[in-house]
């Protein structure tokens, strides 16, 4: 059901989202919020090996990655070989720990949302289960879409799991497949990318988390 709700979308000629969409029960500091260091898993086990193994399929040896709102983990597969493998984030000792990453920047996306890199300087993006905390979302996909290459892909997964207090207003009023077109539309109003898809990866339906990947591929 998840793969058919972008496969016809019909979305308004126009941004249709409020600043009220996008703000959130919490709004103090997100450094606070994240300088906890929570080094653990925010899906279950078997979405973890989903989501791996979606990766293996569809990451490429030498494939330069960011990987925004990166953590300890950033769950490629261990055999993969990336190129300039970068991690943006929060917390500082998260992202330290982090075996998979080239490089790591400490950025708060919601006070600038702006990456810090050149332009086509990545050939996918990953985020996982952390997009409804970007809550300047227009900004964010447009940023995204500039650091892409020409034909790079983003791919962002996300479950029905989050802390609540962070993730903004409209995500907590809408259903996983309503989240899946809402983030389809993020690329859309950009202008940046070609139509978006979403893949259902999730593993056992009823029984663990559900996982989707929401992706789309850069102009």
């Amino acid at each position: 059901m998840a793969e058919k709700v972008l496969q016809n979308p019909q979305y308004p000629p126009d941004w249709p989202y409020s600043v009220e969409d996008f703000m959130r029960q919490d709004e103090t500091d997100d450094s606070i919020f994240y300088e906890p260091s929570r080094l653990c898993y925010h899906i279950d086990d078997a979405a973890v090996a989903a989501l791996t193994d979606y990766y293996e399929k569809n990451l490429e040896d030498g494939d330069d990655v960011l990987d925004i709102c990166s953590s300890w983990v950033s769950h490629y597969p261990k055999e993969w070989k990336g190129g300039n493998v970068v991690g943006l984030g929060m917390n500082e000792y998260e992202l330290s720990q982090n075996k998979q990453l080239s490089s790591f920047v400490v950025k708060d996306l919601n006070k600038e949302p702006v990456l810090p890199f050149e332009d086509s300087s990545f050939d996918k993006v990953t985020c996982v289960v952390s997009i409804d905390y970007l809550n300047k979302p227009k900004d964010i996909f447009n940023e995204i879409g500039r650091v892409l290459r020409p034909g790079g892909v983003c791919m962002l997964a996300m479950s029905n799991r989050c802390f609540p207090t962070k993730a903004f207003r409209i995500w907590l009023q809408t259903s996983d497949l309503e989240h899946v077109f809402i983030v389809g539309s993020f690329y859309h109003y950009s202008g940046l990318f070609e139509p978006a898809s979403c893949d259902d990866i999730s593993p056992n339906p009823g029984r663990s988390d559900p996982l989707y990947i929401v992706k789309a591929v850069a102009k």
